[in-house]
């Protein structure tokens, strides 16, 4: 009798096993315009961490071997970060700059950040000014704001307001703190250009 009761016991305990293996969730890879989106909302590292960093060896595939921007740019925050691989900032620094010269507008905008407030590099405004400037015409609305509290610092051409006017003049913001702040810097901007451009500026696209 004790002798079933034992096997029965680890009948029980294989099958718990198996069951809570096979709830392990397989983590699928994120799609292009998932981890777009998610670098957009700038959860990409959280949700690496999410995923108890099962994607780390695929997501460095795909930045060091087929030199994919928007893993460039995840991988390289995690190893600037520290984030599921051992820190290593010159190196993850590298892959921000490969993402951005490949042109993703979410690349240009962190590069141009960190030289703007000297985060893991000696702060530039020059160099922040060409990053900020090349995003903020794609369309990132970081970089706009950004850029157009440079312009309005006077750490930035005032050959570049009327551009940058147009951008956040046309911009569609759901965020109402956000919109809030992107008409007050529309209004000191506009107290810095000329009425010809400000009303080129403001033409329909």
């Amino acid at each position: 009798m004790k002798f079933c009761f034992f096997v029965l016991s680890s009948v029980l305990v294989l099958l718990s096993f198996s069951a809570k293996t096979q709830e392990v969730a397989v983590v699928q890879l994120y799609t292009q315009d998932e981890l777009l989106d998610l670098i957009k909302q700038n959860t990409h590292l959280q949700r690496v961490q999410k995923d108890e960093c099962q994607l780390v060896s695929d997501i460095q595939a795909r930045a060091d071997v087929m030199k994919v921007p928007a893993y460039q740019f995840l991988y390289g925050d995690m190893l600037a970060f520290g984030v599921c691989v051992k820190k290593d900032v010159e190196r993850g620094w590298d892959l921000m700059q490969q993402a951005a010269s490949q042109g993703l507008p979410e690349a240009l905008e962190q590069v141009g950040r960190y030289y703007h407030t000297g985060r893991f590099v000696q702060q530039d405004n020059a160099k922040a000014v060409v990053y900020l400037r090349e995003a903020a015409g794609l369309g990132n609305l970081k970089a706009q704001i950004r850029f157009a509290q440079m312009l309005i610092q006077g750490d930035a051409s005032p050959l570049d307001m009327e551009d940058c006017y147009r951008w956040l003049h046309h911009s569609v913001i759901a965020d109402t703190k956000t919109h809030q702040e992107v008409q007050q810097l529309l209004a000191q901007l506009a107290t810095k250009m000329p009425g010809a451009a400000l009303t080129r500026a403001k033409k329909p696209l």
